[in-house]
């Protein structure tokens, strides 16, 4: 059986959609892969591995290798991104939930493509990964207005180059991204950054790094990786590269 709209899955606290001709078979598997993931790494469970690592119940060194390559993963967008990534809080905590959400949309694309669908697309809590077939009319995703959630503020038409597309942002969820650096009023940090890349790893850490880090992060990220980025300031200023500037 395959779906030929789309369906909604719940997981790791948001909810999901996935469009294209995907089987229930390859449904089944994300919704397994999905579920493991959530039982390691969240921490809103009490019995995760998250949470004791949290507590202090169990040492880094002792956990499972899945955990340990999620972070050292992590630690290396850190350094790459000059510390604007970070898989603690403040407090000292190993929070991956900044890199887990785009392991799991990378996990669900792996698996429809090994079940043969060649158009496909998965979105997750706002964040999207797609495969176009070049049959088919490409997936173009809409980017909310953070100051009317009702109204669309741009779109990007994702590609075999851009097949990923990430937001992060304060209109929702509040200022949850630890930033680095001291910003004040005439500083006029960003409270909403966009970035289409080619994984949606890449994708999801760099705006994350962006909104954090400020200009000088959106700088390093556009001259190091092949990436499109639009980004809205406190003030309403908005910085685009050319693809955005062009869909406008």
């Amino acid at each position: 059986m395959s779906v030929g709209a789309h369906v909604v899955i719940e997981a790791m606290g948001t909810v999901a959609s996935i469009a294209g001709p995907v089987p229930e078979a390859a449904l089944d598997e994300i919704r397994a892969a999905w579920g493991q993931l959530e039982e390691r790494f969240s921490l809103y469970r009490d019995d995760s591995e998250a949470s004791r690592l949290a507590r202090h119940e169990l040492p880094l060194t002792r956990a499972s290798a899945e955990m340990r390559d999620a972070y050292a993963l992590a630690q290396t967008w850190r350094a790459d991104t000059e510390g604007a990534f970070s898989p603690q809080r403040p407090d000292g905590v190993i929070d991956l939930a900044g890199i887990v959400k785009s392991l799991a949309i990378a996990a669900a694309g792996q698996i429809i493509d090994a079940h043969g669908v060649s158009h496909w697309c998965v979105n997750f809590g706002g964040d999207l990964l797609a495969r176009t077939d070049e049959t088919a009319r490409p997936w173009v995703a809409g980017i909310v207005d953070p100051d009317d959630r009702s109204r669309l503020f741009t779109q990007f038409r994702l590609s075999a180059a851009h097949p990923a597309l990430a937001t992060s942002g304060i209109a929702e969820r509040g200022d949850h991204v630890w930033r680095i650096g001291t910003w004040d009023a005439d500083e006029d940090p960003f409270v909403q950054v966009s970035v289409a890349g080619p994984d949606i790893v890449t994708a999801d850490v760099l705006a994350t790094a962006i909104l954090s880090g400020g200009r000088p992060t959106l700088e390093l990220a556009t001259r190091r990786w092949p990436i499109e980025v639009i980004a809205v300031s406190r003030s309403g200023q908005v910085y685009a590269t050319a693809a955005f500037r062009a869909a406008a």
